[in-house]
């Protein structure tokens, strides 16, 4: 295809899923309901239902309008050529290719970043703080921000120096070295996420004796699992909803409980949220998803392979010669049809594991216990409780709670 023909159908592609995504969000917040339904009345007064539904219309406004100025710049980015300009103006004062790549990068993410940091930051500290989930301060979230940039700086800038190494040195068949370091770094992130990369945002204590220390333990022992537990005292400087992690691999598994979660629910409810963790081991989906994971970076890379090296996906992003980089954002914005049913089979997989490890609970523990821990999970954030079966195929990767709660009974 000529580089004129690439761009229309880059643009096409960008167009198409831009509006999708807005028609099915348009689509999910007409469906809302001012019933309230029997099986969570108890948890759910009338006041904050109407406030329920009030963060869910504002949260998707909000979303409307930042999705519209995110897709106006990318937009404009690649009907202008501003992809290719950057490069341009890189170019001249970088000659190495994999320094080149991680600075451009590095200024599009930073631009992005800060143009878009208005609205972070009316989110967080107007929208969140209005219906009472803010717990962020002005220190916390830049301090965030700094942190998050190192980390990507780090992280992401070490896996592109590789991939653009590979690919100058081993040609085509970079993808499947690639390929293995990808599945190592993916296992790495899967074994020591809660040792190394949380605790650079919030702090971990071991979690101390007690009820609920006690209650994990006997789940723990009836499924024959040996697990860390930890306390993360950090959420609840950022956010009032409720979080838990459980993550690892081998001897390397942890619970982590934010200390939102444990605030607001009582013992029972978080040993039937431990179960419903453990469920989720004890079935391999973790592993079967790890693996799944696994064969579809080899897909991508593969597929990456027989792209990288065309020069008319360079041009058509406004550059002058073959870049790598330019090619790379070539390359994601045609695969995305590709990734996005790859995505939707992910989605149902991972509503179905949900399924099972609710199931696992009920039969290990207590589903009365579960049940409510999940009710009271979605009143606390404010959770829609009728999203459109339409919106749920395409985004959900948990079942919504009235399909949960229908199916432990």
């Amino acid at each position: 295809m000529k580089p004129e023909s690439i761009l229309f159908l880059i643009l096409g592609i960008s167009a198409v899923s831009y509006f999708f995504d807005q028609l099915l969000d348009y689509i999910n917040l007409k469906a809302q309901r001012k019933d309230i339904p029997a099986e969570i009345e108890s948890f759910y007064d009338k006041e904050k239902y109407q406030k329920s539904l009030a963060y869910q219309k504002v949260q998707t406004k909000f979303s409307f309008l930042t999705s519209a100025f995110s897709f106006a710049l990318s937009f404009g980015m690649l009907l202008f050529g501003g992809f290719g300009w950057l490069d341009s103006q890189l170019r001249p004062i970088i000659p190495n290719e994999i320094i080149l790549a991680f600075v451009f990068f590095g200024v599009l993410m930073i631009v992005s970043d800060l143009l878009t940091i208005p609205f972070q930051c009316y989110s967080t500290f107007v929208i969140e703080e209005k219906f009472g989930f803010n717990k962020t301060t002005t220190k916390t979230f830049i301090l965030d921000k700094l942190k998050g940039y190192a980390l990507s700086a780090v992280i992401g800038g070490a896996l592109l120096s590789v991939l653009i190494y590979l690919i100058n040195s081993l040609g085509p068949d970079f993808w499947i070295w690639f390929g293995l370091l990808a599945a190592s770094f993916i296992l790495f992130v899967n074994m020591f996420y809660t040792s190394l990369i949380l605790p650079l945002f919030n702090k971990l204590t071991p979690l101390g004796d007690g009820e609920l220390k006690s209650g994990n333990r006997n789940v723990l022992e009836e499924s024959k699992l040996s697990v860390r537990k930890y306390l993360c005292d950090g959420w609840i400087k950022r956010s009032a909803k409720a979080k838990r992690i459980f993550s690892g691999i081998g001897k390397k598994k942890k619970i982590v409980l934010y200390d939102t979660l444990i605030k607001n629910h009582t013992k029972e409810e978080l040993v039937a949220v431990l179960a419903h963790e453990v469920g989720h081991f004890k079935k391999k989906h973790i592993v079967w998803s790890y693996l799944i994971s696994i064969v579809q970076v080899f897909f991508i890379l593969f597929i990456l392979s027989k792209m990288i090296f065309n020069v008319d996906l360079s041009l058509a992003l406004g550059g002058h010669v073959q870049a790598i980089h330019l090619n790379l954002i070539a390359f994601g914005i045609l695969f995305s049809p590709i990734s996005g049913i790859t995505g939707l089979l992910m989605s149902m997989l991972s509503r179905k594991n949900e399924f099972e490890a609710d199931a696992y609970a009920k039969e290990t523990f207590d589903g009365h216990a579960l049940s409510n821990a999940l009710k009271r999970l979605s009143v606390d954030s404010l959770s829609n409780l009728y999203p459109h079966p339409i919106y749920v195929f395409f985004h959900y990767s948990h079942p919504p709670l009235l399909q949960r709660l229908a199916a432990l009974k």
